[in-house]
């Protein structure tokens, strides 16, 4: 348990057995009447944002939110299986909780791993991963000069746009947040 008075971002509330991240908090003091915490709440496991007021000193009930290294092994076919880079334990994650990150996540990828009480909340992957393009169709020459771009398929399955240049088999920088193309990689 803690009060309206310990938030802070990130913090994971239990409201009505539901888990709600702390997004943002303002602690308001009017000039008239009690003080009072005004939050916006993310929902943990369908991504929903609220806002939400609390007044000042509202004892909220926390939950306890465990974030672990994990590493990803593979598909078995349904779910996406990790292993925590310090127990060697293994957990199976739904493909709702992994998301769209799925379609940046390559073997012994290092990820975070969210837990409460054992269930998985969410799988965050690094901000950007290298993956090599499966197949894209060449650019046509003399279209350099409008900064186009053409789909690209990755190694993983997902699909992004990339720049004209870009040919089959080269390793580029995708950002898994969105998709974006960040740049070729050498080597």
């Amino acid at each position: 348990m803690a009060t309206t008075n310990d938030l802070k971002n990130g913090l994971v509330l239990n409201l009505d057995g539901q888990l709600w991240s702390v997004v943002n908090f303002q602690h308001v003091k009017p000039g008239k009447g009690g003080a009072f915490v005004r939050t916006t709440l993310k929902h943990v496991l369908s991504g929903k944002v609220v806002d939400k007021t609390f007044n000042a000193g509202t004892k909220v009930e926390t939950a306890t939110v465990d974030r672990r290294t994990m590493t990803y092994l593979y598909n078995d076919g349904t779910d996406y299986v990790f292993m925590d880079a310090d127990t060697y334990d293994q957990i199976t994650v739904t493909p709702e909780v992994v998301g769209e990150g799925a379609g940046y996540l390559l073997e012994n990828t290092e990820v975070q791993v969210a837990v409460h009480e054992g269930t998985p909340l969410y799988v965050e992957l690094p901000t950007s991963v290298e993956l090599v393009i499966e197949h894209t169709d060449p650019g046509l020459q003399g279209d350099r000069s409008t900064g186009g771009t053409k789909p690209a398929k990755l190694e993983t399955g997902a699909e992004i746009q990339v720049p004209l240049f870009v040919t089959t088999g080269e390793k580029v920088k995708v950002d898994t947040r969105d998709g974006r193309y960040l740049g070729r990689v050498s080597g």
